[in-house]
């Protein structure tokens, strides 16, 4: 026999169920504009039938429809689109970072400029030649020794915001690191929360986006991949579980760095061990070390990813030891190099001026071999952060070596063969002149910033379109939001209209019916 109240119960299912869908949306509207926020979405499903099989059960045409019912609230997500967000969001991160480095170089060597080093040679070459056409004039000379001043200044100066640049990329290495550990702390912070959420039932949209917002950045940082571990218990179908973070480096077993509630930590080390901070630009990485979920992994430079994260960015910049192919070890890395050149262009600059110098005569008409052109504070040897004029030629310009012969002090050719150094190949700049050495340096820092640009800009481009994509299907669109909220307004509306007519029915069975014939 069906009950009398079967009705209500069925649009009250229906009035419950519609005012969950309207919250949620009500809860879209409201996250429209937060970053990482997924839409959501109630799952509905008809509530079984009436009546249930039995042998005592009445005879029915068919089943009853009793109502519907909420079964879960989920979130939209595409996970093949996220997968391949992240995985240009490594590419981003490496390109982007590299980009940035060299940007500052350039901005540092300005070059083609009438200010650069290279301006700065050039300059010294023409007061040598000024020097030679008029040898007697104190003032020629002392114009070439100035040049020669402002082009060991130039070097310093070079030198010295270059090494400055390459500290900080030092000093972000740590702030990487730290920011690593720290993302890879509150994933499992969230993963607890989860874990005791999901066995009583419920499915926490709003931690899992958290989450995957956490995810995202770390991806930034280093190239991982994640993969799914259910909590159990009474756990919905449309649960997502816990996350466990898995990073491959190149050669190893995968390592792990996040599992569940416990995590892994980080640390970049330098040579020796020691942490790198910045300001001692010697202490170059060695390795990363992985301790923490019973595990101890030291990962060294050839077993990183090429060209993806930004910490193997910062790396690539600041410097990294590396074998030779004798198996020696050296230190290579874009700044760490091109400061090795610098200081190999002024090392060599410096032997091959000083040794011609000393070969001609000065004013006085004496030969000097003493006296060098070019040194440095302390006697240690020249690099371009140290080199100097000597003190005596620049309190005495006459012990320039101009001349050619002893006691002419009108001969101004040995000034004229110093001035021509400038086209003489030197075996230690791997066969190139001076100039040609350091235009060398500058085409290579053109070509690789225009590479680091061209593809920070294309997979910046490539990034926005998987945003796209992944927004078309998971972000919030207010259009279709309002949509929803009038149709389940209206399916709200109409259930409690369906209460009416049932209570009205009602009333009419029991207090408009009464005996036959009273």
């Amino acid at each position: 026999m069906r009950s009398t109240f079967m009705g209500l119960e069925a649009s009250k299912r229906g009035l419950f169920t519609q005012q969950t869908a309207l919250y949620t949306t009500g809860h879209n509207i409201s996250n429209a504009n937060t970053l990482g926020f997924s839409r959501q979405r109630v799952n509905m499903q008809a509530t079984p039938g009436f009546p249930t099989p039995g042998l005592n059960s009445p005879y029915y045409p068919g089943h009853l429809g009793t109502g519907v019912e909420a079964t879960s609230i989920q979130r939209i997500r595409d996970e093949f689109v996220d997968r391949q967000y992240r995985q240009e969001t490594n590419k981003f991160g490496y390109w982007e970072s590299r980009s940035n480095a060299i940007s500052q170089m350039e901005d540092i060597m300005n070059e083609p400029s009438q200010y650069g080093l290279n301006a700065a040679l050039e300059q010294f070459w023409k007061g040598l030649q000024d020097v030679s056409t008029n040898p007697e004039n104190m003032a020629s000379r002392k114009v070439a020794i100035q040049r020669a001043d402002h082009l060991a200044e130039s070097f310093r100066y070079m030198d010295k915001q270059l090494t400055t640049i390459q500290g900080n990329l030092g000093n972000e290495i740590n702030v990487a690191t730290d920011r690593i550990n720290s993302l890879l702390k509150q994933i499992a912070a969230i993963n607890k929360q989860v874990q005791e959420v999901e066995p009583n039932g419920l499915v926490p949209n709003d931690l899992y986006d958290a989450r995957d917002l956490l995810v995202d950045e770390l991806n930034n940082y280093i190239p991982v991949s994640i993969k799914r571990v259910e909590s159990g218990g009474n756990a919905s179908e449309v649960a997502e579980g816990s996350l466990t973070i898995v990073f491959k480096p190149n050669g190893k077993d995968e390592i792990e760095l996040v599992n569940g509630r416990d995590y892994a930590t980080i640390e970049v080390n330098g040579t020796g061990s020691k942490q790198i901070d910045g300001n001692d630009l010697s202490n170059v990485f060695s390795s990363i070390q992985v301790s923490g979920l019973g595990q101890s992994e030291t990962i060294t430079y050839d077993q990183l990813e090429s060209g993806k994260g930004k910490l193997a960015s910062l790396i690539d910049s600041y410097g990294y030891t590396a074998k030779d192919a004798n198996g020696n070890t050296i230190t290579k890395g874009y700044y760490a190099e091109t400061l090795a050149d610098l200081n190999k262009l002024a090392s060599e600059f410096a032997k091959a001026f000083n040794d011609m110098h000393k070969q001609g005569y000065d004013l006085s008409g004496k030969q000097n071999k003493d006296l060098d052109f070019f040194t440095t504070e302390d006697g240690s040897p020249i690099t371009a952060g140290n080199i100097k004029v000597n003190a005596e030629l620049l309190k005495d310009s006459s012990k320039l070596a101009a001349s050619s012969k002893e006691n002419e002090e009108g001969n101004g050719k040995w000034a004229l063969e110093l001035a021509n150094l400038q086209s003489k190949v030197q075996g230690g700049l791997d066969g190139a002149t001076f100039n040609s050495f350091y235009q060398g340096m500058i085409g290579k820092l053109g070509t690789d910033g225009e590479e680091a640009y061209r593809l920070s800009k294309t997979s910046e481009k490539l990034l926005v379109t998987l945003s796209g994509n992944r927004d078309s299907v998971s972000s919030v669109s207010l259009d279709e939001e309002m949509t929803n909220m009038i149709t389940f307004q209206q399916a709200y509306n109409a259930n409690a209209r369906m209460i009416t007519v049932v209570d009205e029915t009602l009333d009419k069975i029991i207090n408009g019916m009464g005996r036959v014939g009273l």
